[in-house]
């Protein structure tokens, strides 16, 4: 969502002005264009000529240039930017914009902004608990300004306690969620990721390859669109990223099943990621198994079908989405399984495809829909490739 984006990065004098070089270097990589404005002391942090290089763009820190008299101009800047973002944004910074303070660069940039303006505060935990602060963030809320709410932990002070900038893998996020329509606004939507696990003893058990990633992918944009998402997920090493998410952790296919059911009772929808397995020992042993036998046989059951039951009780305004993961007679395989379980279309991976599948951070999908009709993707990150599935949903919820 930031590709193309003008971002107007302000730069205060705080210890925590080291972060601006890895938050410009995300959001160049994410297609941003990005103006470093920096205030006199934060240089003594960090060398603009480090900023200049990682955004490609001259740092402007004084009103004029002195050697030839060309006028950085507050309201230019203002105007250019799609968003102004302050960080580290420090009490004295912070204060000042909130009083209408116009001493420099940085804060006559603030004062001019057409754009939404957003707040990355970094200061000691006393600095930042000061009632004087607080009242300040309160009056930059009241006027419109976002603020990107600090971290806890340990402060240059020594001390431990909430006034860390967040770090900027955290801030790109919060950027990417900002830019991102809110189509989803007001629906709930239902997403499995993940393996599962069948028991065969406490040490062993029958599963897959799943990493869970395209599952947590797709909840993340759902979440960004605005959905209120409840993600069911496997044993997985993944961590969920956005507050719109609410994550249930279950082992087994059976586990998994009861969740997915009494949830999509409440939901507009559900997408159904998950590697279920389809078998699971028809007895589990409570001890592990010893190797006394040359051979050991190991009897299977069917798994309750998540899919099928879900496609019976759909109701008229849910959605369901299904993956088919296929080898050969992939289209016609996947075909039968949306008929099959009532889908209103299915994603299609093929392991024939290079670098898709279990494990990997790209995949390559084509949707399938009832009506015959195919779309082709190329191979694209699964972020992406999420992004693509939600603007389906969209599409098919219009």
């Amino acid at each position: 969502m930031l590709k193309g984006k003008k971002i107007l990065l302000a730069v205060t004098g705080s210890i925590a002005a080291y972060k601006a070089a890895t938050l410009i270097r995300l959001l160049v990589k994410e297609g941003a264009e990005v103006q470093v404005l920096m205030t006199a002391l934060a240089k003594e942090f960090i060398s603009p000529l480090t900023l200049a290089t990682l955004s490609k763009r001259p740092i402007l820190v004084d009103f004029f240039d002195p050697t030839n008299g060309n006028w950085n101009s507050h309201v230019n800047l203002g105007m250019w930017a799609d968003v102004y973002l302050v960080a580290p944004a420090t009490a004295n910074t912070i204060g000042k914009m909130a009083n209408g303070i116009a001493d420099n660069l940085v804060l006559t940039s603030y004062l001019s902004a057409k754009c939404p303006v957003l707040v990355a505060p970094a200061m000691d935990l006393d600095m930042f608990a000061h009632q004087a602060h607080l009242r300040n963030l309160e009056l930059l809320k009241s006027v419109g300004n976002i603020i990107i709410e600090p971290a806890s932990g340990e402060l240059a002070s020594g001390l431990e306690g909430k006034g860390r900038m967040e770090e900027p893998e955290n801030i790109v996020r919060f950027l990417n969620d900002f830019f991102t329509p809110k189509l989803l606004a007001g629906k709930k939507i239902l997403i499995t990721a993940g393996p599962t696990y069948e028991r065969i003893d406490p040490v062993r058990f029958v599963g897959n390859y799943s990493s869970g990633k395209m599952g947590f992918a797709l909840a993340e944009v759902c979440a960004r669109m605005g959905a209120e998402v409840v993600l069911i997920a496997g044993p997985v090493m993944l961590k969920t990223q956005h507050v719109n998410i609410h994550r249930i952790d279950v082992e087994s296919a059976s586990q998994m099943y009861e969740k997915a059911v009494s949830e999509f009772e409440t939901c507009d929808g559900a997408i159904l990621c998950a590697a279920v397995a389809d078998f699971t020992p028809t007895q589990s042993m409570d001890s592990k198994m010893k190797r006394e036998k040359s051979n050991l046989q190991i009897e299977l059951t069917p798994t309750k079908d998540i899919a099928a039951q879900l496609g019976e009780v759909k109701l008229k305004d849910q959605f369901l989405v299904g993956f088919a993961l296929e080898t050969d007679n992939e289209q016609a395989n996947a075909l039968s399984k949306m008929s099959r379980k009532n889908l209103d279309f299915i994603v299609l991976n093929s392991l024939n495809d290079a670098n898709t599948g279990f494990g990997f951070d790209t995949n390559k999908i084509s949707i399938l829909h009832k009506d015959g009709m195919v779309k082709y993707f190329e191979l694209k990150s699964k972020m992406a490739v999420a992004q693509d599935i939600v603007e389906e949903i969209v599409h098919h919820i219009k």
